[in-house]
């Protein structure tokens, strides 16, 4: 394994430091440019999780060899390819060639894929470097691994994308691979005060992903600010809508849900001030509500989850149970109580609600909402509730979590904003006019 060269950067001007401080969008500025190589990114990327893994333990695998020599080569390619070498974790229930993805329990500890998961071939091929696996919990559910929040040791990163989320927040890397079935990208993100997207449901192929409930499942990605995500977008495939309207302030519809009484109270103002933030700066903001036909959703989220995990893990249940956590196993039994029936009207249930978030579109451009209950929780037993946000996986569309205020402990709180299926790239640009009037108060 090539360690981290002392006095590897060529760019004087730029200290290790500020490189790994970049954004995707400031480093792939320089990269394009050779103003900086890939190489001197990668180093920098790794200097600094020498010295901080310790305390966040974001990685599952570090694989700093591989990831300077995939650098080198993209380095010495004639054309930089669109992601010039950016370096990328990837959360490890997703599938890297020759490196390690064991998926957070010790059923699958040194397994090895041969091919990569399809998300992760489309990043390579458009010019990522893979630095690494990232801590996922148990299959990607609830059991925790051993990342802690970058802001506070002693708090929960969320989950089940913990080690992505804290990787980022923690300058590890500057974009990372998540996935979501319930609240996986948009909670922990929250928790850590950085951007997380969940894609439209099925937007990039899930092969060579490990699957808990297809018709959640949902792959995503962390960065540092919106205007990060439409490279990464492109990376993973997802190409802007032709004809899409130039970008300016969106119409917003604030819109508490049905689980507002679980928000703190900091949460609540956190959103409420993003509101009037967005208001100043120009978007037209009402307050909305999902309407007929939406009641139900949180439920029907959790019938499916339940009903989809206890298939997918039958076999692991009879094989391997003593090796399987009692949370997960307490999901699987509660999925193998529930009759078809009740499935069947959990997803029509899901149906009536898309149709009653389509309407919403003729009046707003994105929704308005909390991404999580609050603060981070104290303890590392648990990654939290993520109660705001079952019900947009459920119905498909793409969420986005905006970095927004701190609660009463001086830790992150984000907000979430929900954009129309398929509309992944205009929720990006809606997110982007986020962050610049929350940061313009």
């Amino acid at each position: 394994m090539d360690p981290p060269a002392a006095g590897a950067l060529r760019s004087p001007s730029m200290s290790a430091r500020a490189l790994a401080d970049l954004g995707v969008a400031e480093a792939l500025s320089l990269l394009r440019r050779r103003q900086i190589s890939s190489e001197e990114l990668v180093r920098a990327l790794l200097a600094r999780v020498e010295l901080d893994e310790p305390r966040v333990e974001a990685f599952a695998l570090l694989d700093a060899g591989e990831a300077l020599r995939a650098a080198r080569r993209v380095d010495r390619a004639r054309h930089r390819p669109p992601l010039a070498g950016l370096p990328v974790a990837v959360k490890d229930i997703i599938d890297t060639a020759g490196m390690a993805t064991e998926r957070g329990t010790p059923i699958h500890a040194g397994r090895v894929p041969e091919k990569d998961a399809e998300v992760v071939a489309r990043l390579r091929a458009a010019g990522a470097v893979i630095l690494g696996k990232t801590v996922t919990t148990e299959f990607a559910y609830y059991r925790p691994g051993k990342t802690r929040n970058p802001h506070d040791p002693a708090r929960t990163p969320g989950g089940s994308s913990s080690g992505s989320a804290a990787a980022v927040a923690a300058g590890f890397a500057p974009a990372a691979l998540g996935t979501q079935t319930a609240g996986s990208v948009i909670r922990p993100a929250s928790y850590c005060g950085v951007v997380g997207m969940k894609l439209t449901h099925g937007a990039v192929p899930l092969e060579g992903v490990s699957p808990f409930a297809p018709s959640l499942d949902t792959l995503g990605v962390f960065a540092r600010h919106p205007r990060d995500l439409p490279p990464l977008l492109e990376g993973m495939g997802l190409a802007p809508r032709p004809g899409a309207p130039p970008p300016g302030p969106p119409r917003v519809g604030l819109c508490r849900t049905d689980q507002w009484a679980l928000a703190t109270p900091a949460a609540r103002a956190v959103l409420e001030s993003a509101a009037r933030a967005f208001a100043r700066a120009g978007a037209e903001v009402r307050e909305v509500g999902l309407g007929s036909g939406a009641e139900g959703l949180f439920d029907a989220q959790k019938t499916v989850m339940a009903f989809e995990a206890a298939r997918g893990f039958a076999e692991l249940r009879r094989s391997r149970e003593k090796d399987l956590s009692p949370v997960l196993l307490d999901l699987i039994r509660s999925g193998e109580a529930t009759r078809a029936s009740e499935y069947a009207a959990a997803r029509a249930c899901a149906r009536r609600g898309s149709a009653a978030l389509s309407r919403l579109w003729s009046g707003s451009d994105v929704l308005l909402t909390p991404a999580a209950a609050g603060e981070a929780p104290l303890g590392l037993g648990s990654t939290g509730d993520p109660a705001f946000n079952r019900i947009w996986t459920l119905l498909g569309a793409p969420c986005v979590a905006v970095p927004a205020g701190t609660g009463p402990a001086g830790m992150p709180i984000g907000v979430q904003l929900v954009g129309a299926c398929g509309g992944d790239h205009a929720l990006a640009a809606a997110a982007a006019f986020a962050a610049d009037a929350l940061s313009a108060r």
